[in-house]
């Protein structure tokens, strides 16, 4: 779980979406509900102990990857999900991390 400094909590990454350069990439981080979008994640995950990759995540909720994986490394950062010992094939063709939830 991540040991944050009490004034952090709530005002940066992971509780609030970041980006690692201005630009584009803020104005983007500014609009995302990553409260809700985290959420909806997490309850997929639940429904599947087995775990799922980000990207099947995605697909069960019928939105874009580029939308669910950082909410996943977020999850990830607040010590709400966890990686398992398996990989599976996403839709590029590569091998992705399964996740589970504690």
């Amino acid at each position: 779980m991540i040991d944050l400094p009490l004034w952090a909590a709530a005002t940066s990454y992971p509780f609030l979406a970041g980006s690692k350069v201005g630009g584009t990439s803020a104005e983007a981080a500014e609009k995302v509900d990553n409260k809700r979008l985290q959420g909806m994640a997490l309850e997929v995950l639940k429904k599947h102990p087995a775990g799922m990759t980000a990207d099947e995540i995605a697909a069960a909720l019928s939105l874009s990857i580029l939308s669910i994986r950082p909410r996943i490394s977020e999850l990830k950062r607040l010590g709400k999900v966890q990686k398992t010992n398996q990989r599976r094939q996403n839709a590029s063709g590569m091998t992705a991390i399964v996740w589970t939830t504690h």
